[in-house]
């Protein structure tokens, strides 16, 4: 039987009606989008830390440590503040402690001086700025930040470096004040007994190392290090170099590496991670397990903080230890040190 004309075009008429207000009512359904969190994880470098070695002392002041400069780039987040400030904050609170090899506290090179090197990256932007072989500057983070936002530059070394912070206002100190009894003593050890290698006296990798998201959902990422004990000739680790030991790019991750440098460097190991986030879809902590395994097969060791846009802070490492803590807006604040270390809320 046929449709009459007039109950077709009520039929379309009412169709048309339901869709146009299907949309409004499924706004009126919709629940309310939760407030953007934010989250930081930071390390103080990776090595051969045991319980056995390590006194109940010597821990305490490293776990104190840790949760001052968690504290400093937490509370930038806290506030509103950018991912930049804090992983800036992080930093340059470990870099003045002489507990780390990074600022105060740095290693010494063969002919006893501290040089430094220090990188950090937007991952909103993917900027960068990284220093390398400074020996006055107080906090190298902060120079790498000036050659990111007042240079047209990503690396500076040297004296080069050092006379653009001095133009830009950036502290400059007395080569001594980075120095430390304890780091001297390693020096000697290792000229002493020539058949021990520069972990050998120091039994880690001293880098210090943070990523972050803000409440924005921008991600960044910071390292800094004095670099390895009696090393000579200018040797630069990966640190420095952006994509080795440091990136940070929103589409992906944020990245901080700690470890033997070279090797880092030739598996691109910051990037590395970052790209089997994007393109493979792999998780935070399955991309960093891999990048590490691989760095392993090529005989070097060490370890890394990673940071997903979605907030995921994680680590992977495959020495015994690694200097670690993590914090972010749902209430975690956690801090860790050894390798079955369960981490211990501070």
């Amino acid at each position: 039987m046929k449709t009459s004309t007039p109950v077709r075009f009520l039929g379309i008429g009412a169709l048309a009606m339901a869709l146009l207000t299907q949309p409004a009512m499924a706004k009126t359904k919709r629940a309310p989008r939760a407030a953007p969190g934010w989250s930081l994880v930071i390390h103080g470098g990776a090595g051969t830390m045991s319980r056995d070695k390590m006194t109940p002392e010597r821990e305490a002041e490293y776990r104190a440590a840790l949760a001052a400069a968690l504290e400093a780039g937490s509370k930038v987040l806290r506030e509103g503040g950018s991912s930049l400030d804090a992983v800036t904050a992080a930093v340059r609170v470990m870099e003045d402690d002489p507990h780390f090899n990074a600022g105060r506290g740095a290693v010494f090179t063969w002919e006893g001086r501290n040089e430094l090197d220090a990188a950090i990256m937007d991952g909103r932007t993917r900027a960068a700025g990284s220093v390398a072989g400074v020996t006055h500057t107080k906090n190298p983070v902060l120079l790498a930040r000036a050659v990111m936002e007042r240079s047209a530059h990503v690396m500076l070394a040297g004296a080069g470096a050092e006379e653009f912070g001095r133009q830009q206002g950036i502290e400059q100190v007395d080569p001594a004040w980075f120095a430390t009894p304890e780091r001297q003593r390693q020096l000697e050890e290792l000229k002493a007994n020539q058949k021990l290698s520069w972990f050998d006296v120091d039994r880690k990798f001293g880098t210090v190392g943070a990523v972050a998201r803000d409440k924005a959902g921008h991600l960044a990422a910071a390292t800094s290090t004095g670099g390895i004990t009696g090393k000579r000739w200018g040797r630069i680790g990966d640190a420095p170099v952006i994509g080795a030991g440091t990136y940070a790019d929103d589409r992906a991750c944020a990245v901080s590496a700690t470890g033997a440098g070279e090797y880092f460097i030739r598996a691109g190991v910051a990037h590395e991670i970052c790209a089997r986030l994007r393109f493979r879809g792999e998780s935070g902590q399955a991309a960093a397990d891999k990048v590490i395994a691989e760095v392993g097969k090529l005989g070097g060791d060490g370890g890394v903080i990673v940071l997903t846009p979605r907030g995921e802070g994680v680590f992977s490492f495959n020495t015994s230890g690694m200097y670690r803590a993590r914090a972010n807006s749902r209430g975690v604040s956690e801090v860790a040190i050894f390798k079955d270390d369960a981490a211990k809320r501070k």
